[in-house]
């Protein structure tokens, strides 16, 4: 049984990552009083004009990479700082997709390549629908599991869904590779207003284990994300950039509907 192309549309996303959205839902504003716990995230029916966004991908012990991400979805931009691993520790970088174009940036970066940043093109579709996913995911789309759980912590609902002993075929470009027979979670987090608030994806096998989580931290904080100065800037080709980054340059993109929707593609059978 498919996995919803639609309902992959909101991981990551993050990051991953069987799931849909219908549209906004028109709530009223936020009337708790003071005593009760209030959502932090609600988004009163209205799409979010940024978020800000933990994204973690993991495979089992060899392979972490942990990212702090910023949307902005009016000018159609995205910040990454990224936590890369490298040898027995790690170093920081820092992915800008803006105005069609990837940077990545090291502190050391320019004893490297003469340059502080490097770039190279990079077509995105609007994020506008991004939010509207955001918004409200319809719950009701996700198929494919055999199990789903709910469980309810002060504002925050959280879907579980579960299937053992799944044949997975996904489709190239992902940041991890995924076994091709294993047990999948999946697990989605909406708030009071029913906006995301969070999801995973975690598919184990035998003998290797993948994850990946998004975790929303905030909502239309001011995002300000712009382009480093050309001057410090150094074109290369994106087998360049892979190579002095990893998969991790894959993380400012994985939120792009393109990707996102790619991550629906995964097939359970």
């Amino acid at each position: 049984m498919a996995i919803s192309k639609r309902a992959g549309a909101v991981a990551l996303g993050v990051v991953a990552l069987a799931l849909t959205v219908t549209g906004i839902a028109i709530a009223a504003t936020d009337t708790n009083p003071g005593s009760v716990t209030r959502d932090s995230l609600a988004l009163n029916g209205y799409p979010p004009k940024s978020a800000e966004l933990a994204v973690t991908i993991t495979t089992g012990q060899t392979y972490s990479v942990t990212s702090t991400v910023n949307v902005n979805f009016l000018t159609n931009s995205v910040d990454a700082q990224v936590q890369v691993p490298f040898a027995f520790s790690s170093i920081n970088a820092d992915l800008r997709l803006v105005n069609r174009h990837l940077y990545a940036g090291l502190a050391n970066l320019h004893s490297i390549v003469g340059r502080s940043w490097v770039s190279t093109p990079m077509k995105i579709p609007s994020l506008y629908g991004v939010s509207l996913e955001m918004t409200k995911p319809d719950v009701s789309l996700i198929s494919g599991y055999t199990r789903k759980t709910v469980t309810t912590t002060g504002t925050v609902t959280t879907y579980n869904f579960y299937r053992d002993n799944a044949t997975v075929r996904a489709p190239a470009g992902l940041p991890f590779t995924l076994p091709t027979l294993a047990r999948i979670d999946f697990s989605l987090s909406v708030g009071s207003q029913g906006e995301l608030t969070g999801m995973g994806l975690t598919v184990t096998s035998k003998h290797s284990t993948a994850s990946i989580t998004v975790t929303v931290l905030s909502y239309n904080r001011s995002t300000d994300i712009v382009a480093p100065p050309a001057k410090e800037v150094l074109p290369v080709t994106k087998s360049i950039l892979n190579r002095l980054f990893g998969s991790s340059s894959s993380i400012p993109s994985l939120i792009a509907p393109k990707n996102v929707a790619a991550l629906g593609q995964i097939r359970l059978s």
